[in-house]
């Protein structure tokens, strides 16, 4: 069985070098091209079922993919433990600004650390505790019956994912950035055993 993990094309915000979080910004032109050409590296792959975020982006994402493969009939099922890590209130704000404004140590510590929060936000470890749940009650049962699944979803959501199924330490994942738009394929032996990940 197979897990396909792609990461939404580029946002406006991504362009523009802002905070997004659950903010439901759009994909830009480059965006759209980075989902068509995911689509083209796994074009010959077949999927039973996809699943994505609540999150225009990461919809979009998905359905230029299913589109480019063929297979725009396959189930699709959008929920928010899937969506991006909520900023609170640096969403929207520029990077380079805010790090002008809190200091490079401080946004450092909100966007990389584990478990602390930025302001009205949520920290990796929030993520973590509401997209590996879901994960583990609606996906890992498909997978063990030999399904194979797409994920397309966000950022920190799909960090969390890695995390738990390459059992990554809470210092290691603070140092794994997930690409837009590039897959990432795991093949599992038939109890979830990882036989091979990669970057397609």
């Amino acid at each position: 069985m197979q897990l396909t993990l792609i990461r939404h094309g580029q946002s406006t915000y991504n362009l523009e070098n802002r905070f997004t979080g659950d903010a439901d910004v759009p994909l830009t032109k480059l965006g759209k091209e980075e989902a068509l050409q995911a689509g083209k590296k796994i074009k010959y792959f077949h999927y039973d079922i996809a699943y994505t975020s609540m999150l225009d982006r990461a919809e979009e994402t998905l359905q230029i993919i299913l589109q480019e493969i063929g297979q725009s009939t396959i189930p699709v099922i959008k929920n928010k433990a899937l969506n991006e890590r909520r900023y609170g209130d640096l969403q929207g704000l520029n990077k380079a600004e805010t790090a002008i404004k809190f200091g490079d140590a401080q946004v450092l510590i909100w966007r990389r650390s584990y478990n602390v929060r930025p302001p009205g936000g949520e920290s990796l470890e929030d993520t973590f505790n509401r997209t590996v749940p879901y994960y583990k009650s609606e996906i890992e049962p498909k997978l063990l019956v030999g399904e194979n699944i797409l994920v397309v979803a966000h950022g920190n959501s799909l960090r969390a994912l890695v995390m738990y199924l390459e059992n990554i330490s809470k210092d290691d994942i603070l140092k794994l950035n997930i690409p837009t738009g590039v897959p990432r394929n795991y093949n599992f032996d038939s109890s979830l055993k990882i036989i091979d990940v990669a970057y397609l």
